[in-house]
């Protein structure tokens, strides 16, 4: 029998997943992702109308492609806020593979390289699950305290210093391009489309949002709350690794500073998506229309020439919209429920 969130906040409110496989199309219904999409089409017609660059197939291209790097994280981080929980390591994750890798390819050969690259964020991302799932530590102090702790392992090993002139196996993901399309950007849809199937319509994935929803009526439902944490952070970890390979082949270089506040922008572009922060909600198609509508602004904001502070504050203008809306529904729904 497979499972979904909790939908009533009550133990023994897990029910069954229906057999038809719609839970999935339902989910992403429900999570608010209509409105994104609206978002994006009228963001989208303004800036077309401010920049005539902004509709040309070259520019459209480049959006999918900057946004690749966001957007593999963005994977990884929605199984972890589905669960309730955070991941504020991923940049400083990203950074540290990226350099490790880079160091291991240049010494030892470009495929091994790529291996450290990943093996080094399903580690960190294993820790972080381990801490949450069996210490019981709050995802929200891990995951800060190994953001520190990788930035500063990142800042040791490389004592400040860029790695450049990379094996070109470890730039291939991040330049090469297919018929004018950057295999970055096919890597990003198929990797969202493989996420979407698992977190809608596998056993798994109806244990992520049971464990979100309620993890106490998940537990007495059978479910290894814990298992299922320590997987989401795992799968967070292994997104960030390959967001880190895409980025080594776009810089051509590690530099130990590679991915400083990505974590705020695959956080906005989860929760813009409509996945919760309190757990339980949200969906791939939700984070993949976020990926874009964050992407979109900042292409946006930047062919207007607005200066990138700007473009800063209105990534946090978005999350705070997002989780006060995400807030209000949450405390209707709850009211509507005890009414």
């Amino acid at each position: 029998m497979t499972l979904t969130q909790n939908t009533t906040g009550s133990p023994g409110a897990v029910r069954p997943e229906p057999a038809s496989g719609q839970g999935g199309v339902r989910r992403a219904m429900n999570s608010n992702v209509a409105p994104i999409v609206a978002a994006l089409v009228v963001v989208s017609v303004v800036l077309s109308v401010l920049s005539p660059v902004f509709l040309t197939p070259n520019n459209l291209t480049n959006i999918v492609t900057q946004s690749a790097v966001v957007g593999i994280a963005a994977v990884g981080a929605t199984f972890v806020i589905v669960t309730g929980g955070i991941d504020l390591s991923v940049g400083a994750t990203i950074a540290l593979a990226g350099l490790l890798g880079a160091m291991v390819g240049k010494s030892v050969d470009g495929w091994v390289g790529i291996l450290a690259i990943l093996g080094v964020a399903v580690l960190v991302g294993a820790f972080n699950g381990s801490s949450v799932a069996w210490l019981r530590l709050a995802p929200f102090i891990v995951t800060l305290a190994v953001m520190g702790m990788t930035r500063g392992l990142t800042l040791q090993f490389s004592q400040g210093q860029s790695v450049y002139d990379l094996p070109a196996a470890l730039n291939w993901l991040g330049s090469a391009g297919v018929l004018g399309i950057k295999v970055s950007a096919v890597v990003t849809v198929v990797l969202f489309a493989l996420a979407h199937f698992v977190l809608s319509r596998t056993t798994f994935g109806h244990r992520v949002y049971a464990v979100g929803g309620n993890a106490e009526a998940a537990r007495l439902a059978g479910i290894n709350v814990k298992r299922v944490v320590f997987a989401a952070y795992v799968i967070a970890g292994l997104c960030a690794g390959l967001a880190a390979l895409i980025l080594l082949g776009r810089l051509d270089s590690a530099t130990p500073n590679a991915g400083t506040g990505t974590e705020l922008q695959v956080i906005a572009a989860v929760v813009i998506g409509g996945t919760s922060l309190f757990g339980g909600k949200g969906s791939m198609v939700g984070t993949f229309v976020g990926v874009l509508l964050i992407g979109v602004i900042n292409n946006g904001l930047t062919l207007l020439n607005v200066s990138s502070f700007w473009v800063q504050f209105v990534q946090g203008a978005l999350i705070f919209l997002a989780v006060l809306l995400d807030s209000f529904n949450t405390g209707r729904l709850r009211r509507a429920q005890t009414s």
